[in-house]
């Protein structure tokens, strides 16, 4: 297959690219430290491309979707001693770019690593972005490669809104759907044991069901 770059140095202005490409990403690379200083816990933002994204507050149902998974994960993580799991404002440093997932997880390989007051991690093993108008053009787009890029072996795609979760599993570096879903259960692929109802994401009942079942209560 003929990559880009072999498309380039077809060209008779390769030299000219490469030259213009090197000045752009210097350029980049000064105003991801800018934005690194500029960063503050209070304000959620990635740095995408070369942009700077800040996101409006979420809506009151991704709010208790996030929530709701979060709950049931971290509980299981912490159970099993298997890890750790990241919520909203850890900020991933990709080899490019800078995302602040909903939820990710971390095998105990990589928690190990961390330290008290690191601030940048790099790629979890697994992602869940909840769908909102303003970013599912990232999650689909731009995440969707950088994610599968960088080893991230499991990518859910939540749409609070129509209560469907779109479970991807990284195979031969890129992701592959397993399932779109509104009910019956799903299967973590890289957390042995995560096996929750669906409608445990998006209602109260089912989820405190579904966490007594992860603490052994029924």
């Amino acid at each position: 297959m003929t990559s880009a770059v072999d498309e380039i140095l077809k060209s008779s202005r390769a030299s000219t690219f490469a030259r213009d490409l090197t000045r752009r990403m210097d350029a980049e690379r000064a105003k991801r430290s800018v934005f690194y200083e500029w960063l503050t816990p209070n304000v959620k933002a990635e740095f995408i491309n070369g942009e700077v994204f800040v996101h409006s507050p979420v809506n009151y149902t991704h709010n208790r979707v996030t929530g709701r998974l979060f709950k049931l994960l971290d509980t299981l993580v912490v159970q099993q001693g298997a890890g750790t799991v990241g919520f909203k404002k850890l900020l991933i440093a990709s080899e490019r770019n800078d995302y602040e997932p909903d939820v990710c997880y971390f095998d105990l390989a990589k928690a190990r690593t961390f330290t008290r007051d690191q601030m940048k991690f790099p790629a979890p093993d697994w992602v869940v972005e909840v769908l909102s108008p303003t970013t599912e053009h990232h999650d689909r787009g731009v995440k969707f490669q950088d994610y599968a890029d960088h080893g991230v072996r499991e990518y859910w795609i939540i749409d609070a809104d129509a209560e469907t979760v779109e479970q991807y599993e990284l195979k031969d570096g890129a992701f592959h759907l397993l399932l779109k879903v509104n009910q019956g259960t799903i299967v973590g692929r890289v957390l042995p044991g995560f096996v929750v109802p669906v409608r445990a994401l998006f209602d109260d009942t089912e989820n405190v069901a579904a966490l007594r079942a992860i603490l052994g209560g029924g």
